[in-house]
């Protein structure tokens, strides 16, 4: 089994077990997609990305439930394992691209600032400007 689909059910599982790593198959591609597509992509959208973390992470938990009080097998344990893993790598791009929004915002900013600061949008500009008796 290689990583693409280590989380993939196997002969040995069926029902709750089967679907929940069905699902958990599905949200490590979803994260490995995502993952590449920040660190390629500075306009990805990460909104939209967010909605559908929030709809997986929703039927994660439906498929918890779903196995009732029975002791996981160790297939959804590794499976788990394997998710945590990619989500870590995720946050990391994902913090890593937020820091890059962050620097180009605070660039931005000092820009605006120096701009006002040069006198250019003074008070006193606009009032040497302005016609008399308005």
């Amino acid at each position: 089994m290689n990583a693409a689909n280590a989380s993939a059910p196997t002969e040995e599982t069926s029902g709750p077990e089967a679907g929940l790593l069905n699902l958990v198959a599905r949200i490590e591609s979803f994260i490995d997609e995502e993952t590449a597509a920040i660190k390629g992509n500075p306009n990805y959208d990460l909104k939209a990305s967010n909605t559908r973390k929030s709809r997986y992470l929703y039927e994660l938990g439906k498929a918890f439930r779903a196995l009732g009080n029975s002791e996981p097998s160790q297939a959804v344990v590794d499976a788990v394992r394997n998710m945590r893993e990619r989500l870590s790598i995720n946050a990391r791009a994902i913090e890593m691209h937020l820091g890059a929004v962050g620097e180009i915002a605070e660039l931005v900013q000092d820009a605006i600032e120096r701009a006002q600061a040069d006198g250019t949008y003074s008070a006193r500009e606009f009032a040497s400007a302005a016609p008399a008796g308005a």
